[in-house]
């Protein structure tokens, strides 16, 4: 018996590095299905929601550093998991998104589930390629691999027609390999080395893989030698931080404090990051938050090797400076009720060594970076692309790509309801997952919104629409109902205890902290 394109397909992905693949499949997809017990080398896991497949996938290539695949199905499969592949382009993290359809033969009797795939997939602005026979399949899957990890990193759809799946005739292909980043000329390092040394205001502002050890060492070794100001942006994919890294401070989520940040700089110095913006309009407040009159200087961007094009900079700038290292220090285990800011220093106080916090914490996170700032080195992954309910599938995906180290999912409650069924992948995979829910029953950070954008004395329609209780969610119960164990902390004492607990022994845990809402 010959090969058809399914295997061919998972294969090819194996072959080229691609070991884990998350799954919510149809009946489009039987044949990928069956053929993955042909290649034990693919890891399958299950998502109950293409949410969570895509946010996993996600949350594996921000720790794991290389693609995972997707397996969707059809139009609304893909558009089910489009909010965190929006999340992934952001971070540039490199996934291949394997999107079943129906037969090339079935399509033109649109069928229910027909839909223009390639219009959903195209949003993403990645790159997009149909399979139509077998024998391209493989070939195409080695060239999606290479895609997704084009510099820095992108979303990849291979989209597969059934009977390109079942048919005969499928031919595994070797990998392609990926293009390396750019190298930064030394022209541009000389420019944006005399607009440091030239005596005016400046800052820097970096992201992506700058915000990793290296990036951060240069960035702080030019800041103690010019003076300038280090900022990285506001929501990094994965950053490096704690005793022993320098404490690069993230620029400001509301307008007003960025702009505070901001004041008085005549030079903007980006590598690896955009130029700011405001999140969304607000009334009478600026949209460009670089200052007026300040210019913007670009090192690097995401598809140039940032980091070096640092190190080369800081060794032109400040031979011989060494980076400010953040000393070990952390908070003392407070008592008494949870608040919007203890529960942080319980977590700053335990945080275990080479941890992978995923936060989506939100308004409840406010006073996390102080907190966290001299625990053992970690990792920090955030919600990039602002859609909610990030946390707990990017908590996922980050335990599969390491399960030798704990991972933490600092979760706000709002956001958690998006993507809940991530537990029970968590529970059915063992993984090392402790998630503390912080439960203000409201989306707290729309109360602030509303402020925000000038509206004042709402009715209670409006206060209706952010609020989360009548009925209270109980999220202990449902944490067991996916097999997590849960508990729920109203004090610090009792969730620093519970932490503890959870960190000691194996599998997830849910941590149901009831905290007041901050407005």
């Amino acid at each position: 018996m010959g090969t058809n394109g399914a295997h061919a397909l998972i294969r090819t992905l194996t072959d080229a590095g691609v070991e884990v693949c998350f799954a919510n499949p149809g009946t489009s997809e039987m044949h990928f299905v069956a053929a993955l017990d042909g290649v034990p080398e693919m890891r399958a896991v299950l998502g109950l929601f293409e949410g969570v497949v895509t946010g996993a996938a996600d949350g594996y290539a921000r720790i794991a550093g290389k693609p995972a695949a997707t397996l969707l199905h059809l139009g609304p499969g893909l558009g089910n998991g489009l909010a965190n592949l929006h999340n992934a382009r952001r971070a540039h993290s490199p996934i291949v998104n394997v999107v079943g359809d129906h037969a090339t033969y079935h399509k033109q009797y649109d069928a229910p589930l027909e839909s223009d795939i390639e219009a959903v997939a195209g949003s993403l602005n990645g790159w997009v390629r149909r399979s139509e026979r077998a024998a391209e399949v493989g070939a195409d899957a080695a060239a999606a691999v290479a895609a997704a990890q084009d510099p820095p990193g992108q979303i990849a759809t291979l989209i597969l027609p059934a009977d390109a799946s079942w048919s005969e005739g499928g031919v595994i292909a070797a990998p392609v390999e990926p293009r390396k980043p750019r190298q930064v000329g030394a022209a541009t390092v000389r420019r944006i080395a005399g607009v440091l040394t030239g005596g005016e205001p400046a800052a820097l502002l970096i992201g992506g893989r700058a915000c990793r050890a290296a990036g951060l060492r240069a960035t702080s070794r030019l800041a103690a030698a010019t003076g300038a100001k280090a900022l990285a942006e506001t929501f990094p994919a994965r950053m490096e931080r704690g005793a022993g890294l320098p404490a690069v401070e993230r620029l400001a989520y509301l307008t007003e404090s960025a702009v505070q940040q901001l004041a008085g700089i005549r030079h903007l110095i980006v590598a690896g990051a955009k130029p700011p913006v405001s999140f969304f309009a607000y009334p009478d407040r600026p949209s460009d938050l670089v200052p007026e009159g300040a210019q913007v200087h670009f090192l690097a961007d995401g598809g140039d090797d940032v980091p070096q094009a640092l190190e080369d900079l800081a060794d032109l700038v400040a031979p011989g400076t060494e980076p400010v290292l953040q000393e070990a220090a952390r908070p003392e285990l407070p008592s008494g009720p949870l608040t919007g800011q203890n529960w942080a220093d319980v977590i700053g106080a335990l945080l275990p060594e080479r941890a992978i916090v995923a936060d989506e914490s939100n308004t409840s996170g406010l006073s996390l970076p102080r907190a966290t700032a001299g625990a053992p080195r970690h990792d920090l992954l955030t919600l990039t692309g602002g859609a909610i309910g990030y946390g707990m599938p990017v908590a996922t995906g980050a335990a599969v790509a390491a399960p030798d180290r704990p991972v933490i999912n600092l979760q706000a409650d709002g956001s958690a309801l998006y993507t809940i069924s991530a537990l029970w992948t968590q529970a059915r995979e063992h993984l090392d997952v402790t998630t503390v829910l912080l439960n203000n029953r409201a989306y707290a950070i729309l109360r602030l919104e509303l402020l925000r954008v000038g509206v004042e004395g709402h009715g209670p329609k409006a206060g209706d629409l952010l609020d989360l209780s009548r009925p209270d969610i109980d999220f202990v119960r449902i944490a067991e109902g996916m097999g997590v164990p849960a508990t729920r902390a109203t004090t610090a004492e009792e969730l620093a205890e519970q932490f503890r607990h959870a960190l000691a022994e194996p599998g997830p845990h849910l941590i149901d902290a009831i905290v007041p809402p901050l407005l």
